[in-house]
């Protein structure tokens, strides 16, 4: 079996209860699947959850490199410069990273409002980025947009390997493969 879930910002990625913060239990009814890979509470998006050990190693060991979509919202007007940079690779405390898809984006029409909002400061802009990543690293999207001067606001994942998040709504979950 494999489900999608659009999981909302602030969810551990768990099963097990945690100091009363919201996790998987709360969205996912489906008995004995897990999680095929980690989002961090703070960002949103597509997780997968999987009964087939084979193919949750197949979605998330490096070696078979799964491309991972995300929409990102960053602090500041994006710059050509650190979306080549972003796309070249970056080196960050624990090495280089792999070069990436990384391209301005708008943010889509369809994006669901966040709870809490992101914050808003007048005097300075947001800008959107699309980037494609073949690795994995903790929070490394965060990372390498902090190591070009953007700070993430807002990550979305949108997609894993051939699989999308497509319309799915926050807590929404949908049967991928029985």
């Amino acid at each position: 079996m494999l489900i999608a879930l659009n999981k909302p910002f602030g969810v551990l990625c768990q099963f097990t209860a945690h100091d009363d913060r919201p996790t998987l239990t709360d969205y996912v009814r489906q008995k004995d699947v897990y999680p095929a890979g980690r989002l961090d509470h703070d960002s949103e998006g597509l997780l997968l959850l999987t009964d087939d050990g084979v193919l949750a190693h197949r979605l998330t060991d490096p070696k078979h490199k799964q491309p991972k979509t995300y929409l990102v919202q960053v602090d500041g007007a994006l710059s050509d410069e650190a979306v080549r940079a972003l796309s070249q690779g970056v080196v960050l405390n624990d090495g280089p990273t792999l070069p990436t898809l990384a391209e301005h984006a708008q943010e889509p029409a369809w994006l669901w409002p966040r709870d809490p909002p992101v914050r808003f400061r007048k005097s300075i802009p947001t800008s959107w980025l699309s980037i494609t990543l073949r690795e994995g690293r903790n929070r490394q999207v965060r990372r390498m947009t902090a190591a070009v001067g953007f700070p993430t606001l807002r990550l979305i994942r949108v997609r894993i390997g051939g699989y999308a998040l497509d319309g799915l709504v926050p807590g929404q979950t949908r049967v991928l493969l029985r």
